[in-house]
Order: structure tokens, then sequence, then C-alpha cells
């Protein structure tokens, strides 16, 4: 029985089932247009609304870096708690529009792996790549999509408490830091470096508890477990197989590095041709260039999920590292041995005591 490869599994099933992409896609770029539709809206209803005097009008075309900044604190002047209001209503109708479509989109793409895995590892278990079992194994798959929806719902609430606590460790953080600095006795590089630290330990404790709450919507969808138990099943495979899913994580972290880096390279070309080629072609190249890194970050994303549903599903004799191969040595026949002669012949001349005769000269 050949093994399987958890990474190489997850990145052959992305390739090989776009149309997984293609959702993951389309839900996350669907929340994605309504945050930047609603900002550009709000911004732009927000900016008609302020009054514009004739003297703060004088005050902008006049160039100077001071009046300008007079000129735009005076219209901005009672207007922060309406758009501190609008903000704060708008992010919380965002995160409840992320967390359904989030809910649904994982539910269908999960659910299409695990059929797509089980499958895939029950052909393998047969020794043949007969499709005759793929009828038998998705009628026998039981649909809990109406189960794991509110979990999925609860889990992504968490995440979106978990990012809400991280930017106030953040600004907890700039505020411990700002005690290093008073206005008496100012020290910025003092701050800073007692700033940085504090950042990161927030940051790395987000990723890392944002990382195992989305892994648990995998065995909510897979296993129809509740919160904790979702959780739970989460903590048990990467105590049970941590070489398997840091090896996923890892590659798929690097290709997404590798994507990320390439992308900035590239999308930092246009700028270049700024001076030559119209703004608008310009701006229009940085947007489908960004569009393509998403795309690109979506699909390795799918591949790092299709990676962990192939840990969870892989049953114990694939883990078994295949046996060694036995060399087989070519025996050359064997002659046949002569019988061991064990008495004396003692017609032997050597062994006689009669003297041979003189040597003839």
């Amino acid at each position: 029985m050949a093994q399987v490869s958890p990474t190489a599994e997850g990145f052959r099933t992305a390739f090989r089932r776009p149309l997984l992409s293609i959702g993951e896609i389309t839900w996350r770029w669907v929340v994605g247009a309504t945050t930047a539709a609603l900002f550009f809206f709000g911004l732009f209803e927000y900016l008609s609304s302020l009054p514009v005097n004739s003297g703060e009008l004088l005050f902008l075309r006049s160039r100077q870096p001071y009046l300008v900044a007079k000129a735009i604190a005076h219209i901005l002047r009672g207007s922060l708690s309406r758009v501190v209001l609008s903000a704060t209503l708008a992010a919380m109708l965002l995160c409840l529009l992320w967390m359904i479509a989030s809910a649904v989109g994982r539910i269908a793409t999960v659910r299409a792996l695990v059929d797509h895995f089980r499958n895939h590892i029950a052909r393998l278990t047969a020794g043949s790549n007969d499709d005759s079992k793929e009828a038998e194994l998705d009628a026998t798959t039981t649909n809990a999509d109406s189960a794991s929806f509110p979990a999925l719902l609860r889990l992504n609430f968490l995440r979106v408490c978990l990012a809400i606590a991280a930017v106030l460790g953040l600004v907890g953080s700039a505020l411990l830091a700002g005690f290093a600095s008073p206005a008496s006795h100012p020290r910025p590089g003092l701050a800073f470096l007692l700033f940085m630290p504090l950042a990161a330990l927030v940051a790395v404790l987000w990723f890392a508890l944002n990382w195992l709450l989305s892994l648990a919507a995998m065995f909510a969808v897979r296993d129809t477990e509740d919160v904790m138990g979702a959780i739970s099943a989460a903590v048990a495979l990467c105590r049970r197989r941590t070489g398997a899913v840091a090896a996923v994580s890892t590659w798929t972290g690097l290709a997404h590095l590798v994507a990320f880096v390439g992308a900035t390279s590239v999308i930092g070309m246009p700028l270049g041709f700024a001076p030559i080629l119209p703004g608008r072609l310009v701006v229009l190249a940085m947007i489908l260039m960004t569009l393509a890194y998403f795309a690109l970050a979506d699909w390795l994303y799918m591949a790092r999920l299709a990676g962990y549903v192939c840990i969870a599903e892989m049953p114990e004799p694939l883990w078994a590292p295949p046996p060694p191969p036995q060399p087989t040595l070519s025996v050359p026949p064997q002659m046949p041995i002569a019988p061991v002669q064990s008495t004396i012949d003692r017609d032997e001349l050597i062994l006689s005591d009669v003297p041979l005769p003189p040597a003839e000269r």
C-alpha cells in the first residue's frame, strides 16, 4: 500500500478540482466587494454632507499645508461622532454578513472535500482505481448541514470577538508603551522597543487562536460537532498528527509568502510607467494584479484545507511507512561435491616403503 502525502494531496486536489477554489473565491469576494462598496459609498456620502464655506474653500485652494490642515479640521468639526456611529454599525453588519457567508461556504467546501478523500482513500485501500464505490459512499454520507450551520456561526462569532480583542490588545500595548515616554521626559525609542514585543505577542496569540478556530470549523462540518467538540477535535488532531499538520501549514505558508513577494513586486511595476501611461490605466492594472493575487491566495487556502481534510480522513495503515524492499540475490547453481575419502590408499606410491629406482641420466 502506497504512503499518502497530505501536502501533495492538498495541492493536487486544489488543482484538479477548480470548482472548490471558485466556490471559496465566490463567498470571499462577495464579502470583500460588499465591504468596498459600503466603504466608498459611505465615504462619498459623508463628504457630500460636509458644509464648506467660502473661507474654507479659499484656504483649500491656497495649497499651503498649514492653511489646508486648518480648513480640513474646521470642516470636520463636530462630525466625528456621526462617523464613529456609522462605522460601528457598518462594521457590525459586515461581520454578520461574513459569519453567514463563511458558514455557508465552509459547509460546501468541507463536505465536498470529505466526500472526495473518502472515495479516494477507499480506492487506495481497495488497491484499485475503480470508481464503483463512489456512489455507495455518497449514498451513505449523512447530510447534516443544518446541524453544522449553528456551530459554524458560533465559531465565526468567536473569531470576530478574537479580532476585536486583538485590536484592543494592540491599543493597550500602545498605551502601556506610552507610559515609558511621558510628555515631561519623552523617550520615543524606549516606547517603541516596549511596544514591539507586546504587539508581536498579541499578533502571535491572535494568529494561533484564529488558526485553531478555523481548523475546528472542519470538524463542525465533518463530524457535526458543537463548538467545544470541534475545538477539542482540532486540538486532538494537532497532537496526534503534529508533523503532518505542520508540514501542510509550512508548505502552503511558504507558497503564500512567495506569492505575496511576487505580487508586491509585480504590482509596483505599473507605478514606473505612471509618468508615461494615463493614471486610470495604471490604477486599473494595479487593481487587476491585486485581484489575481487574492485569487491565488484563496487557491492556496483551499489547498491547505484539503491537506487538513486528508490528514483527518487517512486511516492508520496509510500512515505507516512502506516496508523496505527485500534484496533478491541470485544464488549460482551448486556444483556436486565429491565425497570425502576417510581411508588411506595403501597402493599410493608416496606411502610405499620400497625405494624408487634411480632416475636415468
